[in-house]
């Protein structure tokens, strides 16, 4: 079944075209990586998923409807700096704030909400971290924090961004076993990530992107190297292709 399906997306920032004619369909039990160059128009399709950013044209459905801020059943982790870190924040409060949509303007959790939350800390292994100010937690804590704040709004998909970047290995294993099994049970997963050999090994499915989605399949279909070359702009002796040819 269809969790998302973005048809025939173009974007224009600043005048300038940076997505056109994007064609995307991620369904249920899929954990499909987004790969593609820095500027690529990675993180401006997923806030376009997210109607952050207006479409020049084209259209996302999720759950065969149109896609709302705080409305669709999107779960949504950032690039780590996005985040305000220094604000006086608990762990907790930071997860219920992936409710807020839900909730409802000037209305206060109620008993459902609260074990959203607690079941999405002890998800990413944080319920003991609940009452500490997010200010204090080390990198790999706030990305998990940042994984529950999303989880807890019990999403349909989850939308990830760069969500490895700068953590160790423990925490990266751990982030990625729980994407890989959210994807096996009633979830969708779409992410972007720089990391070649951990999406090759891990996701179900590669988007090779680069302004357009250039290819779509299987890691294990992408074998015509020209597709990762137009991808990422490099020649035959790139150290990405030797990657490719080691995985």
């Amino acid at each position: 079944m269809s969790v998302l399906e973005v048809e025939n997306l173009s974007v224009d920032l600043g005048g300038r075209p940076v997505l056109r004619d994007i064609e995307l369909r991620v369904d249920v039990g899929e954990f499909v990586g987004l790969i593609g160059p820095n500027g690529a128009g990675k993180t401006t399709l997923l806030r376009s998923i997210l109607a952050l950013i207006r479409a020049a044209s084209g259209q996302v459905l999720v759950e065969g409807r149109t896609a709302k801020p705080g409305r669709s059943r999107l779960g949504y982790v950032p690039q780590r700096h996005e985040f305000a870190w220094d604000f006086p924040i608990s762990v907790e409060n930071t997860v219920m704030s992936g409710r807020a949509g839900r909730i409802g303007l000037f209305r206060r959790p109620g008993v459902a909400d609260w074990r959203a939350a607690t079941e999405a800390m002890e998800r990413v292994q944080i319920a003991d971290l609940r009452t500490r100010p997010v200010g204090e937690l080390s990198g790999g804590q706030r990305q998990r924090v940042l994984v529950a704040r999303a989880l807890a709004l019990q999403p349909s998909i989850l939308l990830l961004d760069e969500p490895f970047t700068g953590l160790d290995m423990p925490t990266q294993e751990l982030l990625n076993d729980l994407f890989y099994q959210l994807s096996c049970e009633d979830k969708a997963v779409l992410m972007t990530t720089h990391d070649l050999v951990l999406a090759l090994e891990s996701c179900t499915r590669l988007a090779l992107l680069n302004g357009t989605i250039i290819a779509d399949a299987s890691p294990g279909e992408l074998e015509d190297h020209d597709v990762w070359k137009r991808t990422f702009g490099v020649g035959e002796n790139s150290p990405l292709m030797k990657i490719l040819k080691v995985a």
